[in-house]
């Protein structure tokens, strides 16, 4: 173990902070719905839970309506777990849509949902066990920030409802519009201190990967939450990375010498 102990914490939202599996399916299927007008605008039984098994593969909230869409287009689970991307950008071509207007229009059901029935939506999300009161710990000593592709107002209304205040700009969302490690990078240079050490929470691999690609963020220590929306082949990946240290729900809730474990 060691007792070093970050001055900057990054920290990815959902998955990490806040699980909104229910929450993401049911706007989702609103979103599709809206999108593709099906004739049935009741979801099978089992799509719900074929969505959440398939989250991992989700970068963003405009893939989520358009994985409903390929479910219900009969699309197999593994080949969706393989091949998402271009699977996403197949349905995209096939039906003359942009990413951006499927992002709008599930952003605008979101706010007229919150807007109508804030607390019917605030109670569909759950905040992993001892992460709030870790975030409020660690929120009064050293810097916050929280780096995800949700909507930044989305973040806030979320956490506000769980007591934790944040300023806005140490919320950095989807309007940012920007890569997570471009937003690591600013937040070194933005730093006053001497000595800076950020530490990145995530979720998604490719995430990590992609920060681990930058020569000039080689000092960031990166973690894969084990708890998040992320599969045990990803989980082996980081297990077998010598740059990614995968953690425990229950280490994230000690101190910051639990997080790293000595190879």
């Amino acid at each position: 173990m060691t007792n070093n102990s970050p001055t900057i914490l990054a920290l990815d939202f959902d998955g990490v902070i806040c699980d909104g599996l229910i929450e993401y399916f049911q706007v989702a299927w609103r979103t599709y719905c809206q999108v593709w007008s099906p004739i049935n605008q009741t979801p099978s039984d089992d799509l719900a839970s074929r969505f959440y098994q398939l989250r991992p593969v989700i970068e963003t909230g405009w893939e989520m309506p358009v994985l409903i869409k390929a479910l219900v287009g009969g699309i197999d689970d593994e080949k969706i777990l393989q091949e998402w991307a271009s699977i996403a950008q197949q349905i995209l071509l096939e039906d003359k849509l942009q990413a951006k207007e499927i992002a709008t229009k599930l952003d605008n059901l979101r706010d007229e949902w919150i807007a109508t029935d804030l607390d019917g939506w605030l109670s569909l999300h759950r905040f992993y066990p001892g992460v709030v009161e870790k975030i409020k710990a660690i929120a009064s000593k050293i810097k916050l920030y929280i780096v995800t592709t949700k909507e930044g107002r989305f973040v806030q209304q979320l956490l506000q409802q769980q007591g934790v205040t944040l300023e806005k700009e140490a919320i950095f969302g989807k309007e940012v519009k920007r890569p997570k490690y471009e937003i690591l990078r600013e937040l070194i240079q933005a730093a006053q201190e001497k000595a800076v050490s950020l530490w990145f929470v995530e979720d998604r691999i490719k995430t990590l990967q992609l920060v681990k690609q930058q020569t000039d963020l080689e000092n960031v220590k990166l973690f894969l939450a084990d708890w998040g929306y992320n599969t045990q082949p990803e989980r082996n990946a980081a297990e077998n990375d010598s740059r990614i240290q995968l953690i425990s729900l229950s280490q994230f809730a000690e101190d910051f010498s639990e997080w790293i474990v000595d190879s």
